[in-house]
């Protein structure tokens, strides 16, 4: 590892060759993550690093499936130790199986830098998500929002959990005693401080948004994933990738409006990962869905874009987990679409009967809509998820269990 008095490593010949791309001389998807690899150990300059992710900003490499793949997984690679086999072991007790899913670990992601400033669609999502199904949530600061998804669980009343106390040595003891973890990117990935500077310097949007959200530490444990793209051109390299990354069941979704989640004023596109039976691949079926399609009206993006301060969205979030939202609220439906979404793609909804309890009236909602999904079953699920109670329970052992690692 290079300390500031070593000399760094050189990778001039690998940028000319990024920059001036011909045919013979294309740096294949390896020694670009090679290269990138550096930068996890501290081993590029400044300006080198800065060169090389200017370069594949420019060439439009940052977005190619196969880097895309083979750079998650070197990210992968240099994120601290995790004792896999426990945790799986863990999960396998745990996870409750319905439908076709298996009780694994599920995440509900976006990339960021859609510029729309809606309310935190993705991390609300998975708290409620985590009533029926098990959660690694990955997440950050803000770089591009007002409210990042480590902001605003910091911002949570009256006791917010303690986000950095989750780390590879306390991750069984969480997952023990609740169904949600939230991954604080800084922890597990140590090596991409290195680059935060640069980034922050450069202004654009570099490969880094895009690893974020395939580079989960717990990646060989997640059963399913929904990953919003901010640009709609990117959906098929990124859910390609994704496929290359041994990713079975998963899906990427890009509101029309370029946002990064389902959107509730209108089309989302969406890129589904789902196994075929006959031959055992992997295949990517695209198509569109709306709010209709979930059974719920249509909310402009302004309606839930308050633009808000951390504070004010935990505010919300908490409201949401404790049923104090009244059932019109645009934030709610536009949560519970997104919930929903990830309850289908996980295989919870292909259940044929419920068991769930807690006023659960065991009536499954079977009609099947866009892309094979019953997106409507998905939101009775994540209505429950609420009214039972138990994502604010799940919530609740969350903050404890952080709190007394702590």
């Amino acid at each position: 590892m290079a300390t500031e008095e070593d000399p760094k490593t050189s990778i001039t010949p690998l940028l000319k060759r990024l920059w001036h791309e011909s045919p013979a001389t294309k740096p294949s998807a390896d020694e670009i993550a090679a290269a990138l690899s550096l930068i996890f150990t501290n081993s590029l300059s400044e300006v080198q690093t800065g060169a090389l992710l200017t370069c594949l900003h420019f060439t439009d490499r940052d977005r190619q499936a196969d880097i895309l793949a083979k750079c998650s997984k070197a990210m992968r690679d240099f994120a601290t130790g995790i004792d896999f086999q426990g945790i799986q072991e863990l999960i396998e007790k745990r996870g409750r199986k319905e439908g076709s899913y298996h009780g694994g670990l599920c995440d509900i992601v976006g990339t960021g830098g859609d510029s729309h400033n809606t309310f935190n669609i993705s991390t609300t999502s998975s708290i409620l998500a985590s009533a029926l199904i098990m959660i690694a949530k990955h997440g950050n600061k803000a770089s591009t929002s007002r409210s990042g998804s480590a902001d605003l669980l910091s911002c949570t009343r009256p006791k917010p959990p303690v986000i950095t106390a989750i780390a590879p040595n306390t991750i069984y003891e969480i997952y023990s005693k609740t169904n949600y973890a939230f991954l604080f990117a800084p922890i597990f990935h140590p090596g991409a401080r290195h680059a935060a500077s640069i980034r922050r310097q450069l202004g654009w949007r570099t490969i880094f948004n895009l690893l974020g959200p395939l580079a989960n530490p717990l990646h060989e444990l997640i059963e399913a994933r929904v990953l919003g793209v901010a640009r709609k051109e990117i959906g098929p390299d990124f859910a390609e990738s994704l496929r290359q990354s041994g990713c079975r069941k998963g899906m990427i979704i890009c509101g029309d409006e370029e946002l990064d989640e389902l959107s509730c004023a209108g089309l989302t596109h969406c890129w589904r990962l789902v196994e075929n039976e006959s031959t055992g691949e992997v295949d990517i079926n695209y198509f569109t869905v709306t709010p209709a399609d979930f059974g719920l009206p249509e909310h402009p993006l302004s309606a839930v874009s308050p633009g808000q301060s951390p504070e004010k969205n935990a505010e919300i979030l908490m409201k949401i987990l404790m049923g104090e939202v009244p059932p019109d609220d645009p934030i709610l439906h536009f949560v519970y679409i997104n919930t929903a979404a990830l309850f289908v793609v996980s295989g919870l909804c292909d259940a044929d009967t419920s068991d769930m309890g807690h006023g659960d009236n065991g009536k499954v909602i079977t009609e099947v809509g866009p892309g094979g999904g019953r997106w409507k079953e998905g939101v009775r699920r994540a209505k429950w998820a609420i009214s039972s109670g138990e994502a604010y329970r799940q919530w609740q052992e969350f903050v404890e269990v952080t709190n007394k690692v702590a």
